[in-house]
């Protein structure tokens, strides 16, 4: 895999309006986003050959976009079944088939009403898909914060991880999204706050969960070289890696404490020939505060049990060791199922990310959900180009 580093770079980055309502369909939400990420590359659609995204049957697909976009005869294309989880393998895929001369410009893109129409947590629409839910359901439990909760109590209880940490980490992503003119949620925050919103799913808070949004992201994806002579500086993609783990559902893992991320950090590292001392932004994927927290350790920046304690020290604040959604993350920016998560990566590399600009950004991590509900994850690791 070391002949993909750095082939591939992402060359534009488009966004919708965040919102909690955005009064029109998914499909008008990914032309908008794609055009606006082939604007910001100095591109227009005559000239994607490629589109992508992943979907769990609450989006516009590909062969739809497509059409409507004027792209009618694309030479690759993936719809990927699939949440959060495979959000980063969806770029990995676009950039390998690029690498390969399948295609020469790919669009990804996410586009979803997940506030005002698809809910994830079932309202509105049928139980989700999966052998599980017939055991779960009858109990009430199918929705994630339910789900992720009784793995952050298993990590509480064999490493002592408190709320504090939990909340803390709450309070800087908001310190972060006041920065950030995207953002939805931009009121300052504090710790009194964070024990004073209601419970979810004990030991989760209001402030615990991410914001469920309408709205779309969307990037270009071409060749190193070419992107060079376009109008935006690229950011090279030096590492894709996906694939499974255990699902604490029905597999096999004994211990609920470690997630996928553990298996795939050292492809993803050993693919980008780099290790976690040479991050220098972090944008990982918080379906809740505690997912990064776990992360935090299964991709080496602290030892397993030690990422409450790195939080509250401190480190992934801004001029911290390692910064950490530098955006406000899904808890307060917005929630566009991974891929709002490698745009702002992508704004860091590029130096244009304005007051939270991390000084001297040149190699991002960026992560998807980390495969506790589905056993698969997948991560990026980006450069400046």
């Amino acid at each position: 895999m070391g002949g993909f580093r750095d082939r591939t770079a992402v060359a534009g980055v488009g966004y919708t309006r965040l919102s909690k309502n955005s009064g029109v369909s998914t499909l008008t939400l990914a032309c908008e986003a794609v055009l606006a990420a082939l604007e910001d590359a100095g591109l227009t659609a005559d000239d994607v050959d490629g589109i992508a995204t992943h979907r769990v049957g609450d989006s516009a697909a590909p062969s739809v976009v497509g059409p409507a976009l004027g792209i009618h005869r694309p030479s690759w294309y993936l719809d990927q079944f699939g949440g959060g989880s495979v959000s980063h393998a969806v770029v990995g895929q676009a950039a390998l088939a690029v690498a390969a001369g399948m295609a020469e410009t790919v669009v990804c893109y996410r586009a979803i009403n997940a506030r005002s129409e698809f809910r994830m947590g079932g309202t509105g629409r049928g139980l989700p898909a999966g052998p599980e839910v017939q055991y779960q359901a009858p109990y009430g439990y199918f929705a994630p914060p339910q789900q992720y909760a009784m793995f952050a109590r298993a990590h509480m209880a064999r490493y002592g991880t408190r709320p504090e940490h939990f909340g803390r980490l709450a309070v800087t992503q908001r310190a972060n999204a006041v920065k950030n003119p995207r953002a939805l949620m931009r009121t300052p925050i504090t710790l009194d706050d964070y024990f004073d919103s209601r419970w979810i799913a004990e030991p989760f808070r209001l402030l615990d969960c991410c914001l469920e949004t309408d709205g779309a992201c969307a990037l270009v994806i071409t060749r190193a070289d070419r992107a060079r002579d376009l109008r935006r500086p690229p950011v090279l993609i030096s590492a894709a890696a996906w694939g499974g783990g255990d699902s604490f559902m029905s597999g096999g893992g004994a211990d609920t404490t470690v997630t996928a991320a553990a298996e795939l950090a050292p492809r993803l590292y050993r693919q980008a020939g780099v290790g976690p001392a040479e991050i220098d932004v972090a944008e990982i994927y918080d379906c809740f505060t505690y997912s990064v927290i776990v992360q935090l350790e299964d991709y080496g920046f602290c030892a397993k049990g030690e990422g409450g304690p790195y939080v509250a020290s401190g480190a992934t604040e801004p001029g911290g060791e390692l910064p950490v959604n530098t955006h406000g993350g899904f808890l307060s920016e917005g929630y566009v199922h991974g891929v709002n998560h490698i745009a702002e990566a992508v704004s860091q590399l590029r130096g244009d990310a304005g007051d939270r600009q991390v000084d001297g950004a040149e190699v991002a991590l960026s992560t998807a959900q980390p495969g506790y509900i589905l056993p698969a994850t997948s991560a990026l690791i980006l450069r400046k180009g």
